[in-house]
This record gives structure tokens, C-alpha cells and sequence, in this order.
């Protein structure tokens, strides 16, 4: 079956519900998955929390959530106290609260949806983001199939999954955070099925933590493990880039495992958008005016914080590169305050320079211009990097972004990895390496040939095209097909 086709016989619909995690890097792969769906004949109901809902009109109008014919919103509290901040919500009391929460306004609202007054057909499957994993119950009550959504690297969800390995040997849990030393995030963890030159460092930062109970440990490692219930699982990657990890996690016991990733060139275009920021369009032209491969693109994602003495430090690394750059500051970047960058600085870069607080990224990355990206390394960020053929320079944060991080330095050839403790003559130096030297020249022509593979990827007859057909046909609706 082509793409567009319909799945239904005529007078029937395959109704998907997709629910998301509440973080903006979750939402748009899901929404990716969504519209490929409702590209497919399927009609989608895609579920916000009302939190995000409200910074979706606020960011982009009424007209964001309006929907189109067969593709509508719904909203589920997501159980915090209300708020009208632009801001990322705590990750911890977010997670903890969907999980305390959720279940039965996810229930009521699956009951609503199948109501036959609401002239909606009724619902046929769930699509859940894994970390909103308290959704499977519901699904089981109704006897739907229910897929999960992994919206990292595969090899984050290995890394995940073999917590309990460094628990075995007595890694981790870490008695005291004076442990982490240079010397122990840099033990060599060899072994580890599924993954490659792993040391401490590089697995899913979760694990750091000193307390045997630390909440985003378990959390992460239990909606891990229980996938094994779900009927399949999505993850957005390629074969040819993670077959070896995907291959890992269904021998860790998960069903089948469909990649069906770069989403970004697999889901059609279209006009729903889930940026919780306005996007800052002007850029574009601003790019439009300069050479090929000449801006660096610097941009921490939506979750990173750093302290203002930090934002200095880059802020003069890029001053000294010499280089043209588009750094995107989102005015919850800097922990708790107000990102502040000196006078001079500004002065000094004002020709070369254009600071954002949200943009297009994917537009960005593809455009020829831009030579290098600064990033955290989350995941959508990586995969986005690799479509646009653009090395990178990693300063990673936290969660699955030390696993990418380590990955697209040591195994995809892409990147180099800054300090962590960042430092302005590190950050010229890096910035210099990867736009002209031969260690840059070398990622350069990585990314670009991970590029190509991503795009036979997602044509027809590649990989993630087939494998997007087969998760239609043998779980998503095979009685429609």
C-alpha cells in the first residue's frame, strides 16, 4: 500500500489516538506519526494536556489546535497546579504527576471519544508515548492495540535497560555525587549487549543519581521494562544507523520494534505545527544571505539549563570563532534568572550575529548556510542534524543526550564533544575545527553520507517507508487493510 492510500473500506475509519509526553521534543515526533496516520485514511484524535494546549494559542493562536477534517484535539489535565508560563515544566513533578493522574481522565476521555453521538468512529488503537505508559491499561480494558512510542535514539533505550547491569556490578547506585569524578564517569562499562564503547558517562544520566530510590531512575527503568507489554513499538531512527541496538532491544524481550525514523522526511507537510514557542521565521532570510557551509547554528533545545556564567562562556567562544552564527536563547535558558550577555559582546558580534528565543530548526538545518551545529543532543535535535548533512559540537545535558552524544562522536562520526564545564577558548577552538579542519572536513562528509542513508530510508521501498506499512498492516489496523 502506497502512502495516502486508505486503510478503511468504504463507510469505515481506523480512529488512532495519539498521546504524547507533555515536553516540547515529544510532541513532535508524535505529531509526526499522527500525520502520517491521518495521511494514511486514519482519523486521529491527538491528545494535549490543557497546560500545553493553552501555550499552543498563546504561541500560535486559536487556529493550532483547530485541526483539519478527520485530525482533532483533545486535552487531559495533567494534574499540577495551573499556570500560564511560556516555560518547560519540572521534569520530575511532571512525570510523577501524569503517572498519579492521568489514568482516569485518559479513561473518561476514550469513553467520550467512543460515544457514537459525537459522530466520531470509534477508537481502533492507541499510540501513547512510552512515558505516558499508563495509558496501556486503559487500551487493554478496550481490546485495542496499543503502540508505544520511543522518541529516542535505540540505543539510549538499551542504555536504559542495562541499569540493572551497573547495578549488578556495583556501579550504581553511587554512594555520594563527590563520586563522580572524571576518573569514574570514565570507566570503561564493556559488555553491554547491544551497545559499543560505553563508559559510565555515557549511559541515560538518570543513573547518576546518589539515592538507591531516586525517583527518575526507577521511572525511567520501569516504563523501559514495561513495555514488553505493549502490542509493538515505534522508535524514530533508521536501520542502517541503530539496527544492531534495535536488534538488542527485542532481544531484551519488547514485541516487534519498527523503525520508521527520520520522521521529520517521513510524515508529509502540513499545517498543524506544535511549537510551544513562536517560531522566529526572520531567520531564514537572514541565512539566505550567506555563504554555503559559513554559519554556526547554536541551539540547547527546550529543556537544557545553564547559569549565566556558562551563557557567557559561549557567548564569547562564538565571539572569537570569527564565525556568522544563529543562537537560539529561550527565555527560560539560563536556571533561574534572566539571560544577561555583556555589552561588548554584542557590540563586537552585532554583524555577524542573530539571537532568536525559538526557531524553525528543521528549516535552519537544512538550509545550506549553516556549516555546524552547537547542541545538546537530544534526540529530534540529532536525527534533524543528520537529515541537513550538519556536523555537530555536543554539549549534552541530560537523560538519553549523553548516549547520543557519545554515538555520533565515537560510532557515526559526526561530532566532538565539548566540556561540560564549558570554557570560551574551547568553544572558539571546536567551533574552528569543525568548520575548517580536517577532523570537520571528516564529519562533514560523515554527515553528509548518513544523510543519503536517511533519505533512501524513508522513500519507498526503503527501511522505515516498508516498515511504516507493516505496522499498519500487521497491528495498527489490519482489519481495515
Amino acid at each position: 500500500m502506497e502512502m495516502g492510500s486508505s486503510p478503511a473500506p468504504a463507510g469505515e475509519k481506523a480512529h488512532a489516538v495519539c498521546l504524547p509526553a507533555a515536553a516540547q521534543g515529544h510532541l513532535i515526533p508524535m505529531l509526526d506519526v499522527a500525520k502520517m496516520l491521518h495521511a494514511r485514511g486514519f482519523h486521529v484524535t491527538f491528545v494535549n494536556t490543557e497546560y500545553n494546549h493553552a501555550r499552543l494559542v498563546r504561541a500560535r493562536g486559536a487556529a493550532a489546535v483547530a485541526g483539519v477534517p478527520g485530525f482533532r484535539f483533545a486535552t487531559i489535565p495533567d494534574g499540577l497546579p495551573p499556570s500560564d508560563d511560556d516555560v518547560t515544566q519540572d521534569i520530575l513533578s511532571l512525570c510523577k504527576s501524569l503517572t498519579e493522574t492521568c489514568l482516569g481522565p485518559f479513561r473518561r476521555l476514550l469513553a467520550e471519544l467512543n460515544d457514537p453521538a459525537t459522530g466520531h468512529p470509534p477508537v481502533t488503537c492507541v499510540v501513547s508515548d512510552i512515558v505516558m505508559d499508563f495509558s496501556m491499561e486503559v487500551a487493554r480494558e478496550l481490546g485495542l492495540p496499543y503502540v508505544l512510542l520511543w522518541t529516542s535514539s535505540a540505543v539510549s533505550y538499551v542504555g536504559v535497560r542495562h541499569y540493572r547491569l551497573l547495578f549488578e556490578r556495583g556501579l550504581a547506585p553511587i554512594k555520594d555525587v563527590k563520586q563522580l569524578t572524571s576518573e569514574y564517569l570514565d570507566i570503561p562499562v564493556e559488555d553491554v549487549p547491544g551497545l559499543r564503547n560505553m563508559r559510565f558517562r555515557d549511559f541515560p544520566s538518570f543513573i547518576r543519581s546518589p539515592a538507591p530510590d531516586d525517583y527518575m531512575m526507577h521511572f525511567a527503568l520501569g516504563i523501559a521494562e514495561r513495555a514488553i507489554g505493549a502490542s509493538a513499538m515505534i522508535v524514530n531512527t533508521f536501520d542502517d544507523l541503530e539496527g544492531e541496538a534495535v536488534a538488542a532491544m527485542e532481544a531484551l524481550g519488547l514485541p516487534k520494534v519498527y523503525t520508521i525514523g527520520p520522521l521529520p522526511l517521513l510524515a508529509p507537510s502540513s499545517s498543524i505545527n506544535m511549537s510551544l514557542w513562536r517560531e522566529q521565521e526572520e531567520c531564514l532570510p537572514w541565512l539566505d544571505d550567506k555563504e554555503p557551509d559559513s554559519v554556526v547554528y547554536v541551539n540547547f533545545g527546550s529543556i537544557t539549563v545553564m547559569t549565566n556564567e556558562q551563557l557567557v562562556e559561549f557567548a564569547w567562544g562564538l565571539a572569537k570563532s570569527g564565525r556568522h552564527f544563529l543562537w537560539i536563547i529561550r527565555p527560560d535558558l539560563v536556571r533561574g534568572d534572566t539571560a544577561v550577555l555583556p555589552l561588548e559582546f554584542s557590540a563586537e558580534t552585532a554583524e555577524r550575529g542573530i539571537i532568536a528565543s525559538w526557531c524553525p530548526q528543521q528549516k535552519v538545518l537544512s538550509h545550506p548556510a549553516v556549516g555546524a551545529f552547537l547542541t545538546h543532543s537530544g534526540w529530534n535535535s540529532a536525527l534533524e542534524s543528520m537529515c541537513g548533512g550538519v556536523p555537530i559540537i555536543s554539549w549534552p545535558f541530560f537523560a538519553d543526550q549523553q548516549t547520543n552524544c557519545r554515538y555520533q562522536c565515537t560510532e557515526w562520526g559526526v561530532g566532538m564533544e565539548i566540556d561540560s564545564d564549558v570554557r570560551r577558548d574551547a568553544v572558539a577552538r571546536l567551533i574552528t575545527e569543525i568548520m575548517e579542519g580536517e577532523n570537520g572536513k571528516v564529519m562533514k562528509k560523515k554527515a553528509h553520507e548518513w544523510r543519503e542513508k536517511a533519505a533512501k530510508a524513508t522513500k519507498p521501498g526503503g527501511s522505515s517507508h516498508r516498515n511504516f506499512d507493516e505496522l499498519i498492516r500487521d497491528v495498527l489496523a489490519p482489519r481495515y487493510g
